[in-house]
């Protein structure tokens, strides 16, 4: 199934998930995001739970919350928004945290999807629990 998703006049973004020679996708998964009309790619960082201050969350809850304000901020400074980001990546510090990862990932973009990898580190710092990457277009 191929959805066309417009963010801007200039800027479409077409979801690809072909239905043949590949596994089924689910409600918040896709296999592919094109960007055409693009005029600025935005590549943001790996970004942590933590607050202004630099304090972690204290529950894996709190970080997700978190790293989402930090990431609309981050955004934000771009002129851009969550509808902006294309390509999400995650890195949980346990295997155990991929369905609140994937719950909070949805609701911060209202139910679109878009391509997503979570692996799992255990190189993250002790007191950090998620770190999300994203990339956007607009």
């Amino acid at each position: 199934m191929i959805q066309i998703m417009t963010t801007n006049p200039q800027m479409e973004i077409i979801t690809h998930d072909p239905a043949d020679g590949v596994y089924a996708t689910t409600d918040d998964y896709v296999h592919a995001v094109e960007v055409r009309n693009a005029q600025r790619l935005l590549f943001v960082s790996g970004t942590m739970g933590l607050d202004p201050s630099g304090a972690a969350g204290a529950t894996l809850d709190g970080q997700l919350d978190l790293v989402w304000t930090n990431l609309r901020a981050i955004l934000a400074s771009a002129g851009m928004t969550v509808d902006n980001i294309v390509r999400l990546t995650s890195y949980l510090r346990d295997a155990s945290y991929a369905e609140p990862n994937a719950a909070a990932r949805v609701k911060a973009l209202g139910g679109r999807t878009v391509p997503t990898t979570a692996i799992v580190v255990q190189t993250l710092v002790s007191d950090w629990l998620v770190e999300i990457e994203v990339v956007a277009a607009g």
